[in-house]
């Protein structure tokens, strides 16, 4: 397998993406959010086409679509690539200025551009894996997009592999890319029937050699509360403040165990994101996240027996608690076919990596996909320290990924 021989563009390719801004915009309810994603798309249509995949194209929606036929005459499963362009609201994505330490000595990175934000050595222990490697950050005004236009780039770069190399044998390979992945629309408007796959990849994950097929499942929960008005001149036994209601149902939330910053592993939490209001009625917004269907109903019932426990001092107030489901844990669908990440794991092995089996303390376009008929781990793409300044990734991490995809799609027509 290492006879292969690999083009090395895919850094080029990257650092191409990342100058195109992208991201996109919970406010708005648009599909894509944000008309700069298709930006992006266009490009990515354009340049896939010039490679000789003749149905690339991109939708209104903002998804590109294409494929590279099978050149093998076994009856091959179909598989997908799947990455998305968005890049996160958290941080600016507006001209991303990438720099490359090139033959990394280990130490912290200073980025030019903002002289306070340091890529810590020891606050970044995956740097540690990466001596010798060329490490592309931003200058630290902006993040850098390795999420996940690291992704976007690998893919585009084994379809160029694959078809400048007909002698290497595959199935039948679908290209997705996706728009709107960070705010958690990345598949609302994706064809399945015309995407046409019966198994799938997002490649959207960390370090080099990680396979993932667990993620959170995930709900949103919104309490309304009602208070009771009145003129604060006159208010004294009276007035219930929604507002102090909302900042007591907050205040009594754990202090240990059960938060973003307290948790880790197979540990979900309760993680207020919003809170908005006056005195009659003031609306708080959750999410809440654990790897099991019974952990997510029990920290609802938690945050539903604070909020009654409050309401107790507020007898003329009342509220609503209202939960919604945005996914589930894609293993549910990912352990009824097992040779899918048995395969993943040969690929990343044969690209010459240690495969690490890991869960996602989130969620991918995987997620959704494999509800919907795809099941679809994620594959590393190499990101680290993503939807900050201090996003890194390495060209020879992104190279391995591209390797990974190749053998990958060669495993599946050897198993077939």
């Amino acid at each position: 397998m290492s006879s292969l021989n690999f083009t090395h563009t895919v850094t080029e390719r990257f650092l191409r993406y990342v100058t195109i801004d992208t991201q996109s915009d919970p406010a708005s309810p648009a599909s894509p959010s944000t008309e700069k994603q298709k930006d992006l798309g266009r490009v990515l249509a354009a340049e896939l086409k010039a490679m000789g995949v003749a149905d690339a194209h991109l939708d209104e929606y903002g998804y590109v679509y294409g494929t590279i036929p099978a050149n093998t005459p076994k009856k091959v499963p179909v598989i997908c690539f799947c990455s998305h362009m968005d890049t996160s609201p958290d941080v600016t994505g507006k001209d991303v200025k990438p720099q490359m330490v090139k033959n990394y000595r280990g130490g912290d990175i200073t980025l030019p551009g903002d002289t306070s934000q340091v890529i810590r050595f020891t606050e970044h222990p995956a740097l540690k894996n990466q001596i010798g490697n060329d490490i592309i950050t931003t200058d630290g005004t902006t993040l850098l997009g390795a999420d996940n236009k690291a992704g976007v780039a690998e893919i585009m770069d084994a379809a160029y592999f694959f078809i400048n190399n007909p002698d290497v044998k595959h199935g039948t390979i679908k290209i997705l890319f996706t728009p709107d992945e960070e705010i958690g629309r990345g598949v609302d408007n994706v064809d399945i029937k015309k995407l046409g796959a019966e198994f799938g990849y997002t490649m959207d994950g960390e370090s080099a050699g990680c396979i993932e097929d667990e993620t959170f499942s995930a709900d949103g929960a919104t309490i309304t509360i009602n208070g009771v008005s009145a003129h604060p001149g006159y208010a004294k036994g009276k007035m219930e403040h929604a507002i102090k209601i909302a900042a007591a149902i907050v205040e009594r939330l754990p202090k240990e165990g059960c938060s973003p910053e307290t948790t880790s592993g197979k540990q979900g939490f309760l993680h207020p994101i919003g809170i908005d209001g006056a005195l009659e009625q003031a609306t708080l917004s959750f999410i809440v996240r654990d790897f099991t269907e019974e952990g997510l109903k029990e920290k609802e019932d938690l945050l539903e027996g604070i909020v009654k426990d409050v309401m107790k001092d507020y007898p003329r107030s009342t509220y609503t608690f209202e939960v919604r489901e945005q996914y589930r844990n894609m293993k549910q669908v990912i352990d009824r076919h097992p040779h899918i990440l048995e395969y993943a794991i040969e690929a990343i092995s044969r690209a010459g990596l240690r495969p690490m089996r890991t869960a996602i303390r989130g969620g991918t376009d995987g997620s959704r996909l494999s509800f919907m008929g795809l099941p679809c781990p994620n594959i590393f793409a190499g990101e680290h320290a993503f939807h900050s300044r201090l996003e890194w990734v390495s060209r020879q991490d992104m190279e391995k990924a591209v390797q990974t995809i190749v053998h990958l799609a060669m495993i599946w027509e050897e198993k077939a």
